[in-house]
């Protein structure tokens, strides 16, 4: 095709086309990225009726992209229905102001709407063909973390959906390790390992990692909230570790039985 004289829009995104010139093929897309979002939406239809993914078939740096997505809400979508509902319930309990208990029932429906609603935008988000990578950086979490909360992995055991029930007293149990973590109590760490950690593990290598992140980032200041999700057997906390100068991700797997089965502390993507 010969010189392209005004510039197009992507066809994935709808942004302008930087002009283009000289003869070859008309540019349809921004980069690789809308052009593979682009042949994900075209191929989508042909497996929406399949709901089995073989996981074991498919190369592990690729296992973010694995799960069962839902269509997307129209615009009559009873999701967004109730998010206005319990909002006009909650804004009408505080302008009466008659019962502070009604206000906090209308408060926790509204919470639970919203959690709703954000359950569904990000399986909007994946349905348009963003990456794990791409929502976790709004939601100001790991890639892994965004999906461990909102994806929908497969059991390949089973072909079945897998729960996200998380076992009662998890968040205290993962609140508990937290503390003792970044307080430095090793000892007590160790204690919480289940034996095939603790083989790799000691006082000196704990201890030692900390003090490489206090030596990147300064002290410890604090951390993001401690929100458990269940992942296959066990149940899995990322959890974003603040410093003076930087933040870093703490990843704890806590097994059936409670013991800490996977440990991993690493400072957080830029």
């Amino acid at each position: 095709m010969a010189d392209v004289a005004e510039p197009g829009a992507c066809q994935a995104c709808g942004r302008p086309l930087p002009p283009q010139q000289g003869r070859g093929r008309k540019r349809q897309y921004c980069d690789a990225r809308c052009r593979d979002a682009a042949r994900r939406q075209r191929a989508r239809p042909a497996r929406r009726g399949s709901r089995t993914v073989k996981i074991n078939l498919t190369a592990d740096d690729r296992h973010e992209y694995l799960d069962a997505m839902g269509g997307v809400p129209g615009a009559d979508d009873p999701v967004a229905r109730r998010v206005a509902g319990t909002a006009r319930r909650l804004a009408e309990e505080f302008t009466r102001g008659t019962s502070p208990g009604d206000a906090v029932a209308a408060a926790r429906d509204l919470s639970a709407a919203a959690e709703a609603a954000l359950q569904a935008a990000v399986d909007r988000a994946r349905a348009a063909g963003q990456r794990w990578r791409e929502i976790g950086d709004v939601l100001g979490t790991s890639r892994q973390a965004a999906f461990q909360r909102f994806g929908h992995p497969v059991d390949p055991r089973t072909g079945e959906p897998m729960t996200r029930d998380v076992p009662p007293g998890a968040v205290q149990r993962a609140t508990e390790f937290l503390a003792r973590f970044t307080a430095g109590r090793w000892d007590e760490v160790l204690a919480d390992l289940d034996g095939v950690i603790r083989e790799r593990l000691d006082v000196d290598r704990l201890a030692s990692g900390w003090a490489h992140l206090i030596g990147m980032f300064g002290s410890y200041q604090g951390s993001g909230e401690v929100s458990p999700v269940q992942a296959g057997d066990g149940t899995v906390v990322d959890i974003r570790l603040d410093f003076e100068a930087g933040e870093a991700m703490l990843f704890v797997r806590f097994g059936r039985d409670g013991k800490v089965a996977g440990l991993r502390l690493h400072p957080a993507s830029p």
